[in-house]
C-alpha cells in the first residue's frame, strides 16, 4: 500500500486530490456514509473500489480506527504531491508587491495531533503558509491528515532543514516574527504587521534559543485560569484569530 488516509471527512477531501492508481477500500455492508464514500470515489473516474471484510481491513491497517474506509493514494508521482508542499523561497516569490500573509512556524511540535488541530485552525484562518522542520517535528502522516479533517491537502507546507535561515529569509521579505510565550507582552494589544510570522514552540521546552533570537517580538494570550498555559494548538488559533481581526 502506499500513502494512507482514514476518518470520512479527511477521504472526502483525499479523493478530491487522488491520482489514477489509487484504491478505496470500504468495509462491506457499511452503511449510508460509506456508500457516500463509495459515490464520491466512483465521480472521481480516478479511485478504484473494493469491498472487504472488516477483519481483512483491521488487518490491511493494525492498530488504526478506521471506521470502515480506508483511501489507499498509491505510490507517489515523479514530480507530484499529495499535500500542498512548496519552498519558502517559492512562497515568497509567489506574494504580490506589498501584498499581507500570514506564515505559521512550528517549532519542535512533536505530537500528530497538535499538528493535525494546527493545520484545521490554520486552513480556517486562511494561513498563507506553515513552515516545520524535518527533524524534532511530527511530519503530515496519517493521523495528522485524519484529524485536520482533509485541512492538510489544502494548507500549504514547507518542510525546510534550518528554521533560523527561512526565518531571516522571511524577514529579508518585509516578514515581522512573533514568538508565542507565556511571558510576552498581550495579543489583544499587539499590532501585528500585515507580513506576519507567528512561531509557535514545544509545550515542554518552548521555543528553541537559536530561532527565539531571530523573532522580533514575544507575544503571549491574557488567561484567567488556574493552570499556566493551553494546548499549543489552541494558542496557535487564537494567535491567528488576532492576526485576521486586525487584517
Amino acid at each position: 500500500m502506499g500513502e494512507r488516509i482514514y476518518g470520512y471527512h479527511a477521504i472526502e477531501e483525499g479523493l478530491k486530490k487522488a491520482f489514477a492508481g489509487s484504491t478505496l477500500y470500504l468495509v462491506r455492508g457499511g452503511g449510508e456514509k460509506l456508500a457516500r464514500l463509495e459515490f464520491a470515489a466512483q465521480c472521481t473516474g480516478k479511485v478504484a473500489v473494493r469491498k472487504v471484510s472488516r477483519l481483512e481491513l483491521d488487518r490491511m491497517a493494525p492498530g488504526i480506527d478506521h471506521r470502515g474506509a480506508l483511501l489507499d493514494l498509491g505510490g507517489p508521482r515523479k514530480g507530484a504531491s499529495r499535500l500542498n508542499e512548496i519552498s519558502v523561497e517559492s512562497f515568497i516569490s509567489s506574494l504580490g508587491e506589498g501584498e499581507g500573509a500570514l506564515v505559521l512556524v512550528l517549532d519542535g511540535i512533536t505530537d500528530p495531533h497538535n499538528l493535525g488541530a494546527i493545520l484545521r485552525s490554520a486552513d480556517q484562518f486562511g494561513a498563507d503558509l506553515v513552515i516545520i522542520p524535518e527533524r524534532r517535528s511530527v511530519q503530515a502522516n496519517e493521523t495528522v491528515v485524519k484529524v485536520s479533517s482533509g485541512a492538510a491537502q489544502y494548507v500549504p507546507l514547507s518542510v525546510v532543514t534550518n528554521l533560523s535561515r527561512e526565518l531571516e529569509r522571511l524577514k529579508s521579505a518585509g516578514f515581522w516574527v512573533y514568538a508565542a510565550d507565556m511571558n510576552g507582552d498581550s495579543s489583544y494589544d499587539m499590532p501585528f504587521d500585515k507580513r506576519s510570522v507567528i512561531v509557535m514552540g514545544s509545550e515542554g521546552s518552548g521555543i528553541s534559543p537559536l530561532v527565539r533570537k531571530n523573532c522580533d517580538y514575544i507575544v503571549s494570550i491574557p488567561m484567567r485560569g488556574h493552570i499556566d498555559s493551553l494546548n499549543v494548538s489552541v494558542a496557535a488559533g487564537i494567535l491567528m484569530y488576532e492576526f485576521r481581526k486586525s487584517h
